[in-house]
């Protein structure tokens, strides 16, 4: 239909153009600030690499193995930058120029030793978790004209300071999972002075889950197994990340049962093992079927039960530990109907017993947390009772948003947590293959979340680790520190990890890359895709009009060459980086889009017997093999090092189960020569003016409450906007907190308002999340979204609705308005509620 808003009109391109005000990427270095590199000298700074020579590292030969692996890391790091193998020593008479030194207050005598001379002040780390100092001292000792001691509060402290200062040089946290390559200088410097950070959120962690085929068989073919020898580079890369506490691989694996080693090794290295949501006292759940007695019902076989939860805290007991309690049905399944409260409570009471007996401490010193998953929640609502030293671990929807967080017991000694998800095996839909996760989305959700109360444990399922590179690198920067990632530091993250992993140059270009693909790609999962999913364009004569799905594809055309002038400008070693993680996920997505789009017209000319149904039907066919080709290259990268990660099948889903393999879509072909090209010419118009909520003109603010435009979050490159700082509770009309919007009306019209959102939940436990809507002086209309999750078929609307909601990373929620009359006229949107975002609005007549 013709536009009937005119006046709208300059603000629909909002809405399909893509903003380029990414902001410039950071460098790693900061000559400005205290104890921090410099890659040019600076007065009363350390030389670390002179000339190509590293300065010597210096640990205790009692410290810690945590501590004496990261110095062995370090000088390795070193050697990487330099070129030059670095000394590596627990004697300081070996060192003769400068050194860095690292050790743990309190147990190191050589950094105890500065500390009492007055050469460094430990006091803004002493009795911290995981904090750590850095600073620069003249003269410390014999032959040492200068040192750089990096000071940790405890041994995990010592670690992440000094990987701190690792990726500082130039070496990648993923220089083994991405294989980018190490920058190399001749000189670094360490700025005089001192500095000192620790993380906000105690246990920041991943879940690697649903790891077959993919990385299941990569670790099968590489290592024998999922077992110490994996494991070693997975403890690495998350201790590089920031990274404390991990879930270890569960399809049918157990990290202490699989290889003994595996534990011993995640304890030396500083890890903190749990496991699942649904795995108890440190056994995994395979480890029932293989070693359990009896039925897996604590009504009918309890002492068969606990003798199999003391062996796991047997063989854990020595070892960092964040222990699971509670318990689930067999196998991740829900309790039975008949369960009751009073039965969950007496299981925990005995696992904490358990729990005592086996530590020989108060159950309170061992660290332990309950999963409120699925209808565990249910029974917490209801009044189920839990222990005050364990940490609840809410949990998100599988999708992305929060189901639940805290409004009781709020200063609980436990605490609380939040279980989210990259990659999900369920309904409505699995999603295994790629990153299809907004990183602006995963802040807002988990910015509430600390908003709320949430800062004992961040653990995100992130399937096989890759391709989830890029966002749960995001996920542990913001877990180390909230307070920084503030919507400006969600912005420039993308360019900034584009700086630390392919250099200053092309930063803001990959970041763009980056964060457009995430738009893109967020719009639909593609295991939810096929040739039905948008609408196509029309057939108009010699000619093809674009719909949506045209232009999508055309978007992601245009991103391949965006991507293609930036490979072409990178170094040789940076290519294979390069294709893991930017190419790969931009062309085989690309590839999808291209698959269904091409197969949706070829259903449509062949069904008017055209010829050029034909001409899709070879592109359908080419972008079916091509997705097979692009897996194959991922696969053949550094010699075959990343053979089958890139194996889970991906084309045509059907159910949450899936295919076996990739199944190529049903085309057709007719009568006639196909011919070389086709031509499109124009686009079909949309039936309603879009406005990016992020265009108001007008945001009123509400007491301590503003709005707030979110860069890039939404599927269309305007932003979104929410109202901050989250957490805060309902306002009112009277409140007055709103945005404001000037649309024409060039003639007298029934007008209806579609509020466009990203899907959010009522994490409150009511009646879902309102907004408000009117037209002038009208009465406000409340707007509910009230999207309720499930696992086994929707019975409710609220449910239907959540499917729709998940499946189109969106939801519209309509205001009507009755004979409108011409002029100027003021949209409001009022917030009445928190954790709603709302992305644009969609103006139509009726």
């Amino acid at each position: 239909m013709k536009p009937m808003l005119p006046a709208l009109a300059g603000v629909l391109t909002l809405v399909t153009t893509v903003s380029t005000g990414a902001m410039t990427a950071a460098l790693a270095e900061d000559c400005n600030d205290q104890a921090s590199v410099c890659f040019t000298a600076q007065g009363g700074d350390m030389d670390l690499i002179v000339d190509g020579k590293p300065a010597a590292v210096l640990v205790d030969g009692d410290a810690d193995q945590a501590v004496l692996r990261v110095a062995r890391d370090f000088a390795t790091d070193l050697e990487r930058v330099s070129g030059r193998e670095a000394l590596f020593t627990a004697d300081y008479n070996e060192v003769d120029g400068p050194v860095v030194i690292i050790g743990v207050a309190g147990q190191s005598t050589l950094i105890d030793g500065f500390a009492e001379a007055g050469l460094i002040d430990l006091s803004a780390i002493e009795g911290g978790w995981e904090a750590y100092s850095i600073t620069v001292v003249e003269n410390p000792l014999p032959n040492v004209p200068e040192a750089l001691v990096i000071a940790g509060s405890d041994r995990r402290g010592a670690v992440f300071g000094t990987y701190d200062i690792s990726e500082d040089i130039g070496v990648s946290p993923w220089h083994y999972f991405a294989d980018v390559p190490a920058e190399e200088h001749e000189n670094v410097f360490i700025t005089a002075g001192t500095r000192d950070d620790r993380p906000v959120v105690k246990y920041r962690g991943l879940f690697i889950n649903d790891e077959d085929p993919a990385l299941g068989s990569w670790a099968r073919e590489k290592f024998g197994g999922v077992n110490s020898g994996m494991y070693e580079h997975v403890f690495e890369l998350m201790l590089r990340l920031k990274s404390n506490y991990i879930w270890p691989a569960m399809w049918g694996k157990s990290l202490y049962d699989d290889d003994p080693l595996s534990g011993q090794l995640a304890h030396d290295m500083g890890i903190v093992v749990g496991m699942s949501h649904h795995e108890p006292l440190m056994r995994a759940h395979v480890e029932w079927g293989r070693h359990g007695e009896g039925e897996w019902n604590y009504n009918t076989n309890p002492e068969g039960l606990q003798a199999f939860w003391r062996d796991g805290m047997e063989r854990s007991k020595d070892f960092d530990k964040v222990v699971t309690i509670g318990m689930r049905g067999d196998g991740d399944e829900a309790m039975s109907e008949d369960t009751a409260i009073g039965l969950l409570e007496q299981v925990v009471a005995d696992q904490r017993e358990i729990i005592a007996d086996v530590t020989g401490k108060p159950v309170e010193e061992t660290p332990q947390v309950w999963a409120l998953y699925k209808e565990v929640q249910d029974y917490y609502d209801q009044g189920m009772s839990v222990p005050d030293d364990v940490t609840l671990l809410f949990a998100d929807d599988n999708w992305g948003q929060n189901r639940r967080l805290p409004t009781k017991d709020l200063d609980r000694e436990g605490g609380f947590g939040v279980y989210y998800h990259f990659d999900y095996v369920g309904a409505p839909r699995s999603y295994k293959w790629t990153n299809t996760n907004q990183i602006e989305k995963t802040w807002q959700q988990m910015d509430l979340a600390y908003r709320r109360g949430v800062e004992d444990i961040w653990i995100v399922n992130v399937g096989d680790i890759k391709p989830m590179e890029f966002p749960l690198d995001f996920f542990l920067a913001h877990a180390w520190d909230p307070e920084e990632m503030t919507p400006d530091a969600v912005e420039a993250f993308p360019a900034e990890w584009a700086a630390e992993t392919f250099g200053d140059e092309h930063a803001d270009a990959i970041g763009e890359l980056m964060t457009r693909y995430s738009q893109y790609a967020a719009r639909r999962k593609p295991e939810l895709m096929n040739a039905e999913t948008w609408p196509i364009g029309t057939m108009n004569g010699d000619s093809l009009t674009r719909g949506e799905y045209d232009i999508y594809v055309d978007e992601w055309q245009a991103l391949i060459a965006e991507l293609e002038a930036v490979k072409g400008d990178l170094d040789e070693d940076q290519l294979s980086a390069f294709f893991q993680l930017v190419e790969y996920p931009i062309l085989s997505m690309a590839n999808i889009y291209e698959l269904y789009r091409a197969t949706a017209w070829n259903r449509v000319l062949a069904a008017a017997d055209d010829p050029r149904a034909n001409y899709f039907a070879d592109k359908a066919e080419a972008a079916f093999t091509r997705d097979a080709a692009l897996a194959d290259a991922y696969h053949q990268l550094e010699g075959g090092k990343w053979n089958h990660m890139m194996a889970q099948p991906n084309i045509g889903f059907v159910d949450w189960r899936g295919p076996d393999e990739d199944v190529m879509p049903e085309i057709i072909r007719v009568a006639g020569d196909t011919p070389d090209a086709v031509r499109f010419d124009g686009k079909v118009e949309p039936a309603a003016m879009l406005i990016d909520a992020t265009a108001y003109d007008r945001a009123v603010p509400a007491g301590e409450l503003e709005w707030a435009a979110i860069a890039n979050l939404g599927q269309f490159g305007g932003g979104a906007m929410i109202a901050t700082p989250q957490g805060r509770p309902a306002t009112t009309v009277e409140d007055g907190m709103r945005l404001e919007y000037d649309i024409n009306v060039e003639t007298a019209v029934d007008v209806t308002v579609g509020v466009r959102m990203s899907p959010t939940l009522d994490t409150i436990g009511e009646e879902g999340v309102r907004v408000g809507v009117s037209l002038n002086d009208s009465p406000v209309q409340v707007l509910n979204l009230d999207l309720i999750p499930h696992c086994c078929g929707a019975e409710r609307q609220e449910q239907v609705d959540w499917d729709a909601a998940v499946r189109d990373n969106g939801f519209t929620l309509s205001a009507k308005f009755e004979d409108v009359g011409a002029g100027t006229h003021t949209l409001k949107l009022w917030r009445l509620d928190d954790n709603i975002i709302i992305e644009h609005l969609e103006i139509a007549s009726n």
